[in-house]
């Protein structure tokens, strides 16, 4: 009992401090400590035994090792964008064509492109976040909505659809023998209706705050229009096309790596077609770093939280717990794919602790694999978006200087209630056809 009450009180403080706006440098290694010091898990090693501090520095350690060239070159593509006044250039043409009123929805179907692509959700926060800002300063919206767009574009109707190239799409696939495209007659209405329902609850909330006198803040960092030559939009849209391109052709055949080579290909070409128009190019790269730094050091904090509570007997019984829950075997396969998902505050966490023991479990019962696959990838997409989570985190502080208090609440309901309503959708047509 006490195991469980500390992995849930760490967990709990880890939220409220979060939402407080405190330092995940700090809070996250200290309420990974109280998730140890209840669980009985050494501070330093003893033996054998696992310990507190090579538990989560493996887990900070090991996602900074696997994503660094990722987010530093989505970094350094996304502050390129604005810079070179490329995005500018780029949220200026989709105004033209669909109006200021459709500029939440420009943001949204270009991240949605670029994750359906390929591009890891990360970097497409960081790669649509200008154009994001030019959009909503041009319609005068109020900025703490932007991380709602870009989630609602990249981990939500995208993220988990059949055909997404997404880690969240393939993961399942081993431990059920199935195909990226499975379940893909019920994922494409579970898409429509995440993406429809999402839209609507986020324009219902602009509106809102709108009536009440938001608007859109300047801040001095912020690009201004007026001041400078924009380049052409094509400008900003083939080096986009070249990291959609190389992301989809090299996915197969090099994995991660992928996208590597294709946020290196968006870099060269955007810097070969717009160097004209990069003023300080010294600017630009500092502030990318900057940038990446930051995002992956905040992430890669609450990854270390979710390694310290794995090593916990009261994790192990959790997991336990949930892949054996009695009822509908979709229901309980979805609520122990959530609840683990937002225990370790990861979408591809939840899935790779639940799924060795799910898909015997309930394959063996004679569930369908392709259901089985399709519920579990969008159900990993609701929890694990809690404030802790690694993209809320990146996203809303790093990225877009935004706080919790502020920004989170509209992530929610995009991130975590729409793909609960969706898995809830998913499960009920599965159950009638």
């Amino acid at each position: 009992m006490l195991s469980l009450l500390g992995l849930l009180a760490g967990l709990g403080l880890l939220i409220i401090l979060t939402m407080r706006g405190f330092n995940l440098f700090i809070t996250a290694p200290l309420c990974a400590l109280l998730v140890a010091v209840t669980n009985g898990i050494p501070f330093w090693q003893v033996s054998d035994k696992l310990d507190f501090v090579h538990g989560y520095m493996a887990g900070f350690s090991g996602f900074v090792a696997a994503w660094f060239l990722m987010f530093l070159l989505g970094s350094l593509f996304g502050k390129l964008m604005e810079h070179t006044g490329a995005a500018d250039a780029v949220a200026l043409a989709i105004v033209n064509k669909l109006g200021q009123g459709k500029a939440v929805l420009a943001v949204v179907l270009a991240c949605a492109v670029l994750t359906y692509g390929g591009v890891s959700v990360f970097v497409v926060a960081f790669s649509a976040y200008p154009m994001a800002v030019s959009l909503f300063k041009g319609a005068n919206l109020p900025r703490r909505f932007i991380p709602a767009a870009l989630a609602l574009g990249s981990v939500t109707f995208t993220m988990t659809s059949a055909g997404s190239p997404e880690i969240q799409n393939w993961i399942p696939i081993p431990y059920l023998g199935t195909t990226p495209y499975a379940g893909w007659q019920v994922s494409i209405v579970v898409a429509i209706f995440m993406a429809i329902a999402g839209y609507a609850a986020l324009m219902w909330m602009l509106k809102r705050a709108i009536a009440k006198g938001e608007h859109f803040s300047q801040r001095s960092s912020d690009p201004v229009l007026s001041e400078r030559a924009l380049p052409h939009p094509l400008m900003g849209i083939i080096p986009l096309g070249v990291v959609l391109l190389l992301s989809f052709l090299l996915h197969d055949r090099l994995q991660q790596a992928a996208l590597i080579v294709a946020l290196s290909g968006g870099v060269v070409s955007l810097y070969l077609l717009n160097f004209r128009f990069l003023h300080n190019p010294a600017a630009a790269t500092n502030e990318g770093v900057l940038g990446a730094l930051l995002a992956i050091g905040n992430t890669a904090a609450v990854v270390g939280f979710g390694s310290v509570a794995k090593l916990t007997p009261a994790f192990s019984s959790v997991v336990d717990y949930m892949t054996h829950l009695p009822g509908p075997e979709l229901l309980g396969a979805a609520v122990a794919v959530s609840a683990i998902a937002g225990l370790t505050g990861s979408a591809s966490g939840g899935q790779a602790i639940a799924l060795p023991e799910l898909a015997p479990h309930y394959l063996d019962r004679g569930v369908d694999a392709e259901q089985l696959h399709r519920v579990v990838a969008i159900s990993s997409g609701a929890l694990d978006s809690l404030p802790h989570n690694g993209y809320v985190v990146t996203t809303i502080r790093a990225i877009c200087g935004e706080s919790h208090q502020n920004a989170y609440w509209p992530v929610a309901v995009v991130s975590v209630l729409v793909p609960l309503l969706g898995t809830a959708l998913a499960i009920l047509l599965f159950q009638w056809f």
